[in-house]
């Protein structure tokens, strides 16, 4: 008799994508207490984004680096985050082995865009336009960070990703990583314009008290 396939959308990817959705939940909820009640669509959408990143970075992103470091490894691990992460270690295995290269992205995520996170949360909040400048530096370095970690697996043939069943590729690998590559973008364009608008008003107010 024929063996049954593998159950693919486990109790842990249930789980797993819960987890997510109670922190953008979360998220949603904070733009509500922190943010004025006129404040901008836009505005709103970037706090919530933001909130919801911060805690990703910390919560999720920070457990792995915890479990990855000084000789922990998250396949050899136990505990809820460690069974989440395996989770995710089946799409793409270096997340399982304490790969160097996603090791080091990570310490740059978790303590350096996290804190940068909600730096920017606090300036949405006071409503203090040098937001704008903070964007852009987190925006560039969270693309940058995506691009090192596939860049290096397409150039090898993508010798550690499991592209094989829906959950794995369009979830796992496609959806999960592509938002923080979407929303950085527009972010990145919109202050790039009001940097830019900026900057030209001040020079125009410049030039029209010297004429």
């Amino acid at each position: 008799m024929a063996s049954s396939p593998p159950t693919i959308f486990t109790t842990t990817s249930l789980f797993s994508l819960l987890g997510v959705t109670v922190v953008g939940i979360a998220a949603h909820i904070g733009s509500k207490l922190l943010l004025p009640k006129n404040a901008s669509t836009k505005d709103r959408f970037t706090f919530i984004w933001l909130a919801f990143d911060a805690m990703i970075h910390f919560s999720f992103e920070g457990s792995f680096l915890y479990l990855s470091v000084l000789g922990r490894q998250v396949n050899t691990s136990t505990g809820p985050f460690a069974e989440m992460w395996r989770e995710y270690a089946a799409a793409d295995f270096r997340w399982g082995n304490a790969d160097p290269g996603i090791v080091s992205l990570e310490l740059l995520t978790v303590l350096g865009a996290g804190p940068i996170c909600c730096y920017i949360l606090k300036q949405l909040v006071n409503d203090d336009p040098a937001r704008h400048f903070w964007i852009v530096v987190l925006s560039t370095a969270e693309l940058y960070g995506g691009w090192m970690t596939f860049c290096p697996e397409w150039l090898t043939g993508s010798p550690n990703l499991d592209t094989s069943n829906w959950l794995y590729l369009w979830v796992y690998l496609v959806f999960m990583n592509v938002i923080w590559v979407g929303i950085p973008i527009w972010l990145m364009y919109d202050s790039y314009h009001y940097i830019a608008q900026a900057v030209r008003l001040n020079r125009a107010s410049i030039k029209s008290k010297t004429a």
